[in-house]
């Protein structure tokens, strides 16, 4: 029996606050092709999942203080969540990173179609590895570490204890920076393979001008990219899930 309702309902909308700034800008959750209900109420059911593990953490310090420690408190557990799942889509987005500078290097410029995910115009192997990218997490259960590690936040960043600013940004470029050297070494291959045919047929160029060089040589670089694509992708995948860990954990 619940002996306090109003307070209940204060601490299961701080828990919401958190959770759902997360699911917010989570990948595949925050996709434009899920609805806005069903993103509103998976977070109100996680929600309600989590504040029974936390009820000794939450309710006490959601139920009491002014109205105005409320508003703070609102304001500053949505920032927590948005910080966690941003971290999350920063890797995410890396893969959307690497995918174009992998299609520009074996001259795959084909019109942009939309998006799979957003609302918005993608070349179509870009569309393929961040579907595929992020299918791959789903089956490896990431958003299971993201439920932990936002039910871990409230030991490092209890509710109540504020904001810090220049912590939320040093996690996000150490993110940043994890995320960029990880999609460095999943579009090293095509970079290289790119840079040795583009000059290889520079050389060529020079030595017979009259030949239209880039009429002959883009089916070549062309195939040649999606052979090593089709060889590698494996890899890459495997590559990018085994990283989201480390770098969500910031290890």
């Amino acid at each position: 029996m619940i002996t306090d309702p109003q307070g209940t309902v204060l601490a299961l909308f701080a828990a919401f606050c958190r959770v759902g700034g997360c699911f917010m800008l989570l990948p595949g959750f925050s996709s434009a092709r899920l609805s806005v209900q069903i993103r509103l109420l998976l977070a109100v059911a996680i929600s309600m999942g989590v504040l029974p593990i936390l009820w000794d953490t939450i309710y006490p310090r959601a139920s009491s203080g002014t109205i105005a420690n409320y508003l703070t408190l609102i304001v500053f557990e949505t920032l927590t969540g948005a910080v966690i799942g941003l971290i999350a889509r920063y890797y995410v987005l890396g893969l959307q990173f690497a995918g174009t500078v992998l299609t520009m290097m074996m001259g795959f410029n084909a019109p942009p179609t939309p998006d799979v995910l957003e609302d918005t115009a993608e070349n179509q192997l870009t569309n393929l590895l961040s579907f595929a990218g992020l299918l791959v997490l789903f089956m490896l259960d990431f958003h299971h570490v993201v439920l932990r590690a936002l039910i871990e936040s409230y030991n490092v960043m209890p509710l109540g204890a504020g904001f810090n600013p220049q912590s939320a940004l040093i996690t996000l470029t150490d993110t940043l920076s994890q995320t960029f050297m990880i999609m460095l070494r999943l579009a090293s291959p095509f970079i290289l393979y790119g840079l040795v045919f583009n000059v290889s047929v520079g050389l060529i160029n020079k030595l017979a001008p009259q030949i239209p060089i880039y009429f002959v040589s883009l089916p070549f670089i062309i195939m040649g990219g999606l052979f090593l694509l089709y060889f590698g992708l494996s890899s890459l995948l495997e590559i990018f899930a085994a990283g989201f860990i480390p770098v969500f954990r910031g290890e």
